[in-house]
């Protein structure tokens, strides 16, 4: 389970009085398009690894080198989200690319266990959830702000249960645990989705205007991974099968 950021925190950190609805609008693009390419560097380092031996040899051969990768990721998620008000625009920036970078290392392991069309049409499916909730809460007069708290107690127990799950190897358990990833990352979607556009709303100049879009890109970024990853449980079909 990838944690999700501290969207309320950083919002009180890198905003503040409310400015015009194109810069607004010129935000909420740039949130997309940086989640955008995230995930596409991600599907790309993803492939390229899959497709090269060395690579896999050198990564999936000592698993020292995977637990790094996952406290690299983890680090970052957590440096950004804490340390957003000392950083520059460029450099949170450039720690989201990379992170998304060591996200795609990891995520190989995916074109490896399942089918091509499998992960494709949980692409298309994870894409289509994920714009209508987006776009649910982008334009929602409802204050979903309740709701992102629920979520965020849920998300505390999917990840609690998830640990625990590592060493039962409970089917049913991992049922429940998907079920409920999909409706809790397909809410957080919208919840963030609200969050950022309040966000954009109140940014002051260039640097708190990168900031936002760094960090609200990576909010929705870790939804958009964590849902297609419980969606492949569901819809995913294995190599072998």
């Amino acid at each position: 389970m990838i944690k999700r950021n501290q969207m309320a925190r950083t919002a009180e950190a890198v905003t503040a009085p409310r400015v015009s609805a194109d810069v607004q609008t010129r935000v909420v693009n740039q949130v997309y398009t940086w989640m955008t390419l995230g995930l596409a560097l991600t599907a790309t380092v993803g492939y390229y690894v899959s497709e090269s031996e060395m690579l896999r040899n050198l990564i999936f051969s000592n698993g020292l080198i995977v637990i790094g990768l996952i406290v690299a990721q983890l680090g970052i998620v957590v440096g950004l989200s804490a340390g957003i008000n000392r950083l520059s625009g460029s450099v949170a920036t450039g720690l989201f690319i990379l992170y998304s970078a060591l996200t795609g290392l990891t995520f190989s392991t995916i074109f490896l266990v399942y089918t091509a069309s499998s992960i494709a049409s949980t692409f298309f499916v994870t894409s289509g959830t994920f714009a209508a909730m987006s776009v649910f809460g982008y334009t929602t007069k409802r204050d979903l702000t309740k709701l992102g708290s629920i979520a965020f107690m849920a998300l505390i127990g999917v990840i609690l249960a998830s640990l625990v799950n590592m060493f039962m190897q409970n089917s049913m358990l991992e049922l429940g645990i998907s079920v409920i990833g999909v409706l809790l990352f397909t809410g957080l979607t919208a919840y963030d989705a609200q969050r950022i556009k309040e966000m954009a709303a109140m940014v002051t100049d260039g640097e708190s205007e990168a900031k936002v879009s760094v960090m609200g890109a990576l909010s929705l970024y870790l939804n958009f991974i964590n849902l297609f990853l419980m969606l492949l449980r569901f819809l995913g079909v294995a190599r072998n099968e």
